[in-house]
């Protein structure tokens, strides 16, 4: 009896704490939108201070927090945050509350994003958000606008996104000010995007110029990059590189990039240009440039730089390393590099044939059919570079038969052209029909390792130079007129927070 008396008393605690368990998580499944949403009213708090203290480089914070906010978007988020923050007769809240309503209500859960909003210093900021009046601020309603686009663009609603885009560009162009330049600059880039993904991108290239023109004479460099890079990629999609490679010579652009992403992309694109224009060891250092100022995280647009810094190098003949092409983030997309570069490497022409036919549609996705067409001449190189190493006499006809070329005397006329051009130390017996191959010598004994020297000491130059240029500035330029030391502090980790959050910028979306 004893037994009995004590079970109920015992589970009866058990009980009420499972009860008091279920009703603590509760309420947190039903304030998730709310978080988010008292997020976003923290974040319209700090533009309106920033543009209050005219502080454009704190934009840095928005871009970084808006980041771990936008996979944990929806529907009635977006429309709760339109209609709270922006004026009921504004232009853009009708236009983007018509965008946005035909999209699901549903919001995925992310356990990266929930553990990031919910975490001590964001919750903090999100419980402590007062609910707001209205802003009548282009800032706040620049960033409105780019918070539909990351949405719509994660929804891959392309239409949406360029009809939202266009209007928004229009709207900003009336505006004048540094505190939108970040803002600006990014649905710019959206901008091109969509006309992009709807086939419209050419429609768009005197409007781009126009809008670069503007920038320069507002004297908005973050605007100046972006636009620059957007008419050059126009320019490259239409195969137009004679007409680009004219824009880049003569376009302004700041000679200091504001945005290690926008340098990145600058160099990718002049990197091409080079290349077609056979300006193959400009157009290798351009490529690896763009492949050092690229963010980690930028996956398919550091795939995009090494398809064609690969297919550089194989033309200058430099085989990159295997490691190069293996990286475990990029190796699917590299794939069918990687196969071209070990048919470039054994020289054999029966199998680069092969690889090169099919691969013709990877050829043509990335706009490098060209160059590849171009490697044919290299790969009878590294052929006759591979028997000139395991053959002293070789004849014309073994040679036709191991290059997989049709009889002796193409053969002989492949020879004597490499011989000409100094890609091999042999001589030919035209009357006999034999390849004589002349031993190794010092290597030393040539201007080989002058140059691989030059070349590096060039390369170590340019790097000083760049960053001697980066750390110029005028005697006092560190402090402003009146600033104390607490608000010279404040502004360098403000700079500090936006240079960051520019480099880290990932533009995945664009490849």
């Amino acid at each position: 009896m004893a037994n009995t008396s004590e079970n109920p008393t015992a589970e009866a605690p058990d009980a009420a704490a499972a009860m008091e368990t279920a009703n603590e998580t509760k309420p947190l499944e039903k304030t998730e939108s709310e978080l988010v949403a008292a997020q976003l009213a923290s974040i319209v708090a700090l533009i309106e201070k920033n543009v209050k203290s005219k502080q454009a480089a704190a934009s840095g914070r928005v871009l970084r927090t808006t980041t771990a906010v936008r996979k944990r978007l929806s529907r009635p988020i977006l429309q709760a945050f339109i209609k709270q923050h922006l004026p009921g007769d504004s232009p853009s809240a009708s236009l983007l509350l018509s965008a946005i309503e035909q999209l699901p209500d549903e919001m995925e859960t992310h356990a990266e994003d929930i553990t990031a909003l919910t975490s001590k210093s964001l919750a903090a900021e999100a419980v402590s958000a007062v609910p707001q009046a209205p802003s009548q601020l282009p800032e706040v309603e620049a960033y409105a606008c780019w918070l539909t686009l990351l949405h719509l663009t994660d929804l891959k609603k392309w239409e949406a996104v360029m009809s939202v885009a266009d209007a928004t560009v229009q709207r900003l162009a009336a505006f004048n000010r540094r505190t939108l330049d970040v803002l600006t600059a990014r649905i710019y880039s959206y901008f091109s995007l969509g006309h992009e993904r709807t086939g419209t991108l050419p429609k768009i290239r005197s409007q781009l110029l126009a809008m670069h023109r503007t920038a320069v004479l507002r004297h908005d460099e973050l605007g100046q990059e972006t636009l620059l890079n957007l008419l050059l990629r126009n320019h490259l999609s239409a195969s137009l590189y004679d007409q680009a490679e004219a824009l880049r010579s003569k376009a302004q652009r700041p000679e200091v990039s504001r945005s290690g992403t926008q340098a990145a992309r600058y160099a990718y694109y002049h990197g091409r240009i080079q290349a077609v224009q056979l300006d193959y060891t400009a157009a290798s250092d351009s490529l690896q440039q763009a492949l050092r100022k690229a963010p980690i995280k930028a996956h398919a647009f550091r795939a995009e730089v090494t398809k064609w810094w690969v297919l550089v190098r194989l033309l200058l003949s430099d085989v990159p390393e295997r490691t190069e092409l293996t990286t475990p983030a990029l190796a699917p997309a590299l794939q069918p590099y990687f196969d071209l570069t070990a048919a470039v490497r054994a020289g054999d022409l029966i199998t680069f044939r092969k690889v090169a036919e099919e691969g013709k549609p990877w050829w043509a996705k990335d706009r490098t059919s060209n160059l590849v067409v171009r490697l044919r001449q290299n790969v009878l190189r590294a052929g006759l570079a591979r028997m000139g190493a395991a053959y002293s006499r070789i004849s014309l006809t073994d040679v036709a038969a191991k290059l997989g070329v049709p009889s002796a005397a193409d053969a002989e006329s492949i020879v004597a052209k490499v011989i000409r051009d100094g890609g091999l130390e042999a001589s030919m017996d035209h009357e006999q029909g034999i390849m004589m191959c002349r031993e190794a010598g010092d290597v030393y004994a040539t201007q080989e390792p002058a140059a691989a020297f030059h070349g590096r000491t060039a390369f170590c130059l340019d790097i000083h130079n760049e960053a001697v240029r980066a750390m110029r500035f005028e005697e006092g330029a560190n402090r402003r007129k009146g600033e104390t030391d607490e608000q010279r502090a404040e502004r360098i980790k403000e700079e500090a927070e936006l240079a960051e959050a520019l480099a880290e910028d990932d533009d995945d979306d664009l490849f």
